[in-house]
């Protein structure tokens, strides 16, 4: 990764963002166009460097994935029982999505796959996969009795359809169920304590998969193929629009219009939360792009309050928590974040990482077990802090910087991972 970056402090932020395209959905794009049959255009596609692990992984099974001008990829796919066995392990480098995707896409292939990934990604917990991928019949064997990758998938004859209780939401491990449900032998049925991201569901509908909700369970039928629509649309990432949202309402004097931000209800926690803190954010032009809502969001400088926020709510913004942590420094009174404990096992642990972090810069950040006391006074001095090579924990923390005397970060080119783009983005709405 990069070296030390100093992030100068700002006094107000204006103008007009297009984020990038949304991480989830570039993943899934990929891989289903990469089990279709005709040639599918992926427009304004995240070329970050997950999303490129996934073209990695499946350009190995035989997809052919042809990137041209403006953000458009074009995928020639494979048909849903044409990969290829790979030659060698696939390689999801710092992915967790791409990793526990393509084990459940490939749990029902009929041949021998490996699949690892970097240091961090081989530490993230695999057996919230292995053992429904198991259950359906599966052949999954893993580092650590299949706790952890590298993750060996042997050739099997057929999986089979069933119900599964889910103990922690999780749209990764929702939808690694949901790719191995295609290639069961009826319909597999997959219920959440509480509602995840659902991405891959609203994908499945475009591709023609019948896909049925009934409260917090969600059925799939198996399927012979898919139907190629001719074009995906990526709309931005609220992941990504997060950091600019939470920046221009703590920096006085900011006014900014994000534009073609994806607004998908299981996504959109954050704003929110936001709003009942107090936060001067509309929603503005919404529409539907495929199956996915999308809307601009202007957002000016807010005095924000603390609030409490509950396990229930922390699905639908479990990316979005460290800037939210920035945010909560900068409210009146206090925060209490429960029910995060997923955060420990993700890129680093960030409820750590960030409580560390902000202290350095003079915060008053406590760590719970499952998440983070947070006393705001919106005072912060300049620190030099760790990343962790956690692109959100960097990202958050240049925030942070920004609105208070600054920062300097160690390893800030991790933001390549999702944001390639971002501090130079962040630099062209500075006044």
């Amino acid at each position: 990764m990069a070296g030390n970056l100093k992030i100068a402090p700002r006094r107000g932020l204006s103008g007009r963002i297009a984020v990038p395209g949304d991480k989830s959905l570039s993943h899934r794009s990929i891989m289903l166009a990469g089990l279709a049959d005709k040639p599918v255009s992926v427009r304004n596609f995240l070329a970050a460097e997950d999303c490129l692990s996934t073209v990695s992984c499946m350009r190995a099974l035989g997809v052919n994935v042809n990137f041209q001008s403006d953000g458009l990829v074009v995928v020639q796919g494979k048909g849903l029982y044409g990969l290829n066995e790979p030659e060698n392990v696939l390689d999801a480098g710092n992915s967790g999505t791409t990793l526990r995707l393509l084990s459940g896409l490939l749990a029902g292939q009929p041949f021998f796959s490996v699949l690892t990934g970097d240091d961090s990604l081989r530490r993230r917990p695999m057996a919230r996969i292995v053992n429904p991928l198991t259950q359906m019949g599966g052949r999954l064997i893993g580092r650590e009795k299949s706790r952890y990758a590298p993750m060996a998938i042997e050739a099997t004859g057929s999986l089979k359809g069933i119900d599964y209780q889910m103990p922690v939401a999780s749209a990764q491990v929702k939808s690694a169920i949901m790719f191995a449900a295609l290639y069961a032998d009826a319909p597999t049925t997959i219920t959440e304590p509480y509602f995840s991201r659902d991405h891959t569901e609203r994908m499945f509908i475009q591709f023609g998969v019948e896909v049925f909700r009934n409260g917090l369970s969600v059925r799939v039928n198996p399927v012979r193929a898919l139907i190629s629509p001719e074009k995906i649309d990526v709309p931005g990432d609220f992941s990504s629009a997060a950091f600019f949202l939470v920046a221009a309402t703590i920096i006085p004097g900011s006014e900014l219009l994000l534009t073609d931000v994806g607004v998908n209800p299981t996504r959109t926690g954050l704003l929110e939360v936001l709003l009942q803190m107090g936060a001067d954010i509309e929603v503005v032009n919404q529409r539907l792009n495929g199956e996915e809502p999308v809307a601009d969001l202007r957002v000016r400088s807010a005095r924000l309050k603390g609030i409490s926020i509950g396990s229930e709510l922390i699905p639908r913004l479990i990316d979005e928590i460290p800037v939210l942590a920035v945010a909560a420094l900068f409210a009146d009174g206090q925060t209490l974040i429960q029910g995060a404990e997923e955060l420990r096992v993700k890129e680093t642990d960030r409820l750590k990482a960030m409580a560390c972090e902000l202290n350095r810069m003079g915060g008053n950040v406590a760590e719970n077990p499952d998440g983070l006391l947070i006393q705001g006074n919106g005072r912060l001095k300049s620190a030099e802090c760790l990343t962790y090579n956690d692109h959100r924990v960097a990202m958050a923390l240049t925030v942070a910087g920004m609105a208070a005397e600054g920062v300097e970060l160690h390893d800030s080119g991790c933001v390549a991972i999702s944001f390639p783009c971002f501090f130079e983005t962040m630099a062209g709405c500075c006044k």
